[in-house]
């Protein structure tokens, strides 16, 4: 079994950066790819960005790409989304997600088995 914990939400104003962290527990984080997902109140839960099992390929939704950035750290077994000139439209709980064993390529949609419990990350404007 795999367990997702988030931690780094809080409040920020606009303009600010926050580091959201996901720690995994199980064998399956060095052979699996990873995604961070947020959903903000009435809205539907959107696919924030990705990366590869190994580390060396990443995806971002077009709302955040050049601001934000992940990495993984397979040796700590945890994943890092960089959030940089943060926005009110930011403003969602963010969860972390991971693929099964062996599904090492990012997914922008479903494919994801392993959920976090969310964090939320509030930016003020």
């Amino acid at each position: 079994q795999v367990q997702l914990v988030e931690s780094g939400g809080g409040l920020v104003q606009a303009g600010g950066s926050l580091r959201l962290s996901c720690a995994a527990s199980g064998r399956t984080f060095s052979s699996s790819a990873m995604g961070w997902f947020r959903q903000a109140p009435g809205k539907e839960r959107e696919f924030v960005a990705g990366i590869s099992w190994s580390g060396g390929s990443t995806v971002y939704a077009d709302s955040v790409k050049g601001r934000f950035t992940l990495s993984k750290d397979n040796a700590k077994n945890t994943v890092y989304l960089q959030m940089n000139s943060l926005k009110p439209e930011d403003t969602a709980v963010y969860y972390c997600a991971a693929r099964a064993p062996g599904r090492i390529h990012v997914s922008t949609s479903g494919g994801y088995d392993f959920w976090g419990q969310g964090t939320q990350v509030t930016v003020s404007s």
